[in-house]
């Protein structure tokens, strides 16, 4: 294969992104912290210690770190059996990769959150392989995630598409080097997305599916 179709995963294949908002949103208030839902929401898709460090600043106590990150794991992971895959997102992968691209998901979980997600998808017969967040020194928006999924697929930046729905992963491809596409099903304006860098927008991957033929994944 000499094409790479790179996709995020939370909000872009899998519709989780609120299910994230809701666990970080108790995480911090267990912690004694009021950080308000909308906060939350713009701060998904940051790795988890750079979403904390993010929402509450240089200036909170570092040692709490650890507890905030392991609460919210252990709150998400009450829905792993049940993570509902956004409108046809196994089947476009398995057209990508019926088309001749390598496709390769770059997301920050690991593990049995990684396992949940791909049973979600239900793609496992296209995907291939898998860069995480734990590969790698610095997560989105760093471009390192999406040049290691580059690295995996044996294929240079210009011969690759980023897929993502959040402006985290639009700088992060747009700083690897190649073409973004954004999604809105994550929640993030248009503007937004466009702004941080996207080529093209699609509202979800049914929509980019329908609309193959005219899009960067053509």
């Amino acid at each position: 294969m000499e094409r790479a179709a790179v996709f995020d995963v939370d909000g872009t294949l899998v519709d989780t992104n609120h299910l994230h908002v809701v666990a970080w949103w108790e995480a911090f208030r267990q912690a004694g912290h009021r950080v308000p839902m909308h906060a939350v929401h713009r701060a998904v898709g940051l790795p988890s210690t750079d979403l904390v460090a993010h929402l509450l600043g240089e200036d909170r106590d570092p040692d709490e770190d650890a507890d905030i990150s392991a609460g919210h794991k252990a709150l998400y992971g009450q829905y792993f059996d049940r993570l509902p895959a956004l409108p046809r997102a196994g089947e476009l992968l398995r057209r990508l990769h019926r088309d001749g691209w390598a496709v390769v998901l770059a997301t920050s979980a690991g593990g049995a959150e990684l396992g949940a997600l791909r049973r979600a998808i239900d793609a496992d017969d296209a995907i291939t392989a898998t860069a995480s967040a734990d590969d790698v020194d610095a997560g989105k928006p760093a471009p390192e995630p999406v040049e290691h999924a580059l690295e995996l697929a044996g294929v240079p930046a210009e011969r690759a598409v980023f897929v993502g729905d959040t402006v985290w992963d639009m700088r992060a491809g747009s700083r690897a080097g190649v073409r973004c596409v954004g999604v809105l099903c994550g929640g993030i304006p248009r503007a937004d997305l466009e702004e941080a860098g996207a080529d093209a927008i699609y509202a979800d991957p049914a929509h980019l599916l329908s609309a193959l033929a005219g899009s960067p994944l053509a």
